[in-house]
């Protein structure tokens, strides 16, 4: 029996963020950051918390560590109604915890990936994901143990009859190692941005890199564009939907996340493609208002 709508397998980590900068750091120079604020980071937990606040039923597993970064997260999640009796804590292991500069609309990042570089195939309870609709990961280039058996993982859930989606995120490592042509057969929405499909399939734009991948495994394949919108694909159909406009733009963090959640979310009740890309980009602009 079906009692969560959606599992997320991901990394867990805080963001203590640095805003108003004057400029980027150089070395040797002390510069001033204006605002500073400490939120729950990590892209699968900021999907899983704004999928939960949408009403998606949400669990997370994960781990952490348990010092008050983790003890942080944990509350953070439960405020937002994600379960998370699944996530483990490990004592030996700090949490995971990233440095965020923002300048205007660009920013610069430094992470210590902690617990969540730890969190491996063997970590996941099967039987609690079995009890689950759909499964998603997200960050996979920052989870080294769990991306070894990614594909099986995908396999597995899919055998189970869950639908699955998945949004890469960037490479710390520039490495870009994701066997897609094997991956994608599992994957019931792949959520890349535009950079990230590019260096993805190793292709110096857009259009290669769609034609790279073979017909078959674009099940749903959304593309996320930033300020210009989203491209929504499904076999040989293509939609291109310009980014939604909103007024006092803050902080561009978690916006692609946000546009997951909306997507996902909708796209669960059954909404068209349409309804789930528009229902998406509304949410990802949405998210910017506030750091």
């Amino acid at each position: 029996m079906k009692t969560i709508d959606v599992t997320v397998l991901g990394e867990l980590n805080i963001d203590l963020l640095l805003n108003r900068l004057d400029q980027f750091p150089e070395n040797g120079k002390e510069i001033l950051a204006h605002q500073m604020n400490l939120s729950m980071g990590s892209s699968s937990a900021i999907f899983a918390a704004n999928l939960s606040a949408l009403g998606t039923g949400v669990q997370f597993m994960g781990k952490l560590g348990t010092d008050l970064f983790g003890h942080f997260i944990l509350g953070t999640l439960e405020s937002r109604k994600v379960l998370t009796h699944t996530i483990i804590q490990e004592p030996r292991l700090s949490t995971g915890a990233t440095v965020v500069l923002n300048l205007g609309q660009d920013r610069a990042m430094v992470t210590h990936p902690g617990a969540m570089a730890d969190f491996s195939y063997s970590d996941i309870n099967w039987l609690e994901v079995y009890k689950s609709r759909h499964l998603h990961i997200s960050s996979i280039f920052l989870q080294p143990s769990l991306k070894e058996n990614i594909v099986t993982i995908f396999k597995k859930a899919k055998e189970a009859g869950l639908t699955t989606s998945m949004d890469p995120q960037s490479d710390p490592a520039d490495k870009w190692d994701l066997d897609l042509a094997h991956l994608l057969p599992y994957v019931d929405v792949f959520l890349p941005n535009e950079s990230e499909l590019c260096k993805i399939t190793g292709e110096p734009t857009l259009e290669k890199a769609l034609n790279s991948i073979e017909p078959v495994q674009k099940r749903i394949l959304i593309v996320k564009m930033g300020e210009k919108g989203s491209l929504c694909i499904e076999g040989s159909n293509q939609r291109f939907l310009p980014a939604s406009k909103v007024a006092g733009f803050v902080d561009a963090i978690g916006a692609g996340d946000s546009y997951n959640a909306g997507f996902i979310h909708q796209w669960l009740q059954g909404s068209s493609l349409e309804q789930c890309q528009e229902f998406g980009s509304a949410c990802g602009a949405h998210s910017t208002t506030a750091a």
